[in-house]
């Protein structure tokens, strides 16, 4: 299931925004902390005036299929507004800033994370069915608050609302995704029965990741 939610990533010295149900980044906010860091005031328009930029977006249309300008880039008013870009697009407007970026935003915007966002998205819909399994209706919304937050801590060792779609990183994405389905297919298959018996579960995973053997007694 793709949800429309805004993954913060780091790519370089920098943080990006990237939409995950269309894979945009918003050009402008990158904008903001190159001119800041650099001392420079670069300026978005001249990317757009530039020819080569021109005749770039008129064939990443026709490769791509875009149907309409607004594929390409379009821009939105709001808390995180400003010019949002197709990811090829993206990779050119961050190449024009600075020419080093080139195999860095290469290799960031062509990884599998925004894959297994989505993927854990669907995972955690079918955990949500599995739980309604084991636990009272009325306990349900308490319970994948637990549950939510058991897996972030298992995940990325903290806790905070929202933390998930601040670590933008294909290894941990993917790890959330493996571990949800896991634990959807224990209570599927009756080896976890019970709320009390899957929070014992996770807590053993928190304890296997974060206590390595070695510190065990």
């Amino acid at each position: 299931m793709k949800t429309n939610q805004e993954m913060v990533r780091t790519m370089g010295m920098f943080t990006v925004i990237q939409r995950t149900k269309d894979g945009m980044f918003n050009a402008t906010d990158l904008l903001r902390q190159w001119n800041a860091s650099s001392g420079e005031k670069k300026e978005i328009y001249k990317f757009f005036d530039n020819e080569n930029t021109k005749q770039f977006i008129d064939a990443l249309m026709i490769e791509e299929k875009l149907n309409t300008q607004n594929s390409a880039y379009l821009k939105s008013r709001g808390k995180r507004g400003g010019t949002w870009m197709h990811p090829i697009l993206f990779i050119k407007f961050a190449m024009w800033l600075n020419p080093r970026f080139e195999v860095q935003v290469i290799k960031f915007v062509y990884d599998q994370m925004i894959r297994y966002r989505n993927d854990a998205g669907d995972a955690y819909r079918e955990l949500s069915s599995a739980v309604m399994k084991i636990v009272p209706k009325d306990f349900m919304p308490k319970a994948m608050q637990k549950i939510g937050e058991a897996l972030n801590w298992i995940i990325f060792n903290q806790h905070e609302k929202m933390l998930r779609n601040k670590h933008g990183s294909e290894e941990a994405q993917r790890e959330l995704f493996q571990l949800e389905k896991k634990v959807a297919d224990l209570i599927n298959e009756g080896f976890i029965n019970s709320f009390d018996s899957l929070i014992s579960y996770l807590r053993n995973q928190w304890q296997r990741k974060n206590n390595p053997p070695v510190f065990v007694a």
